[in-house]
């Protein structure tokens, strides 16, 4: 019979743990670069879940600001590329980009060349 150590059942129910994903908590008065952060660090570690959600609150709360709305919908288009919801990525990024015909003085400029860059992907994927 096969027992698990005290240190086995440890690590599985700390991995079960980590596989499970909530609704995050982001105070008011946290700042937009903190949520930026929280969100590049789910992402990281492929909690997409966790992300997505940090970048939609990010978009609620400071999609006024270009910057901040820029970032939210590259990433959230960026997410949906490497979850291979290619279709998805694709409308969001040109969404983005009709932005920038718009207005693009008031949008970084770097969320523009990653959205070519990685709708160019995508078309070599055939989508």
């Amino acid at each position: 019979m096969n027992r698990l150590s005290p240190l086995g059942a440890l690590f599985l129910a700390a991995l079960a743990a980590s596989c499970v994903s909530g609704p995050v908590t982001v105070p008011d008065d946290m700042p937009p670069a903190k949520i930026v952060q929280k969100a590049q660090e789910a992402s990281d570690v492929n909690k997409y879940k966790a992300a997505l959600q940090y970048y939609g609150i990010l978009k609620e709360r400071y999609g006024g600001t270009g910057e901040y709305l820029a970032t939210a919908e590259y990433e959230i288009a960026f997410i949906r590329y490497k979850q291979k919801k290619y279709a998805d990525a694709r409308r969001g990024l040109e969404n983005l980009l009709a932005r920038y015909k718009q207005d693009a003085g008031a949008l970084p400029p770097q969320f523009r060349v990653l959205s070519e860059v990685v709708l160019a992907r995508i078309a070599e994927r055939g989508y």
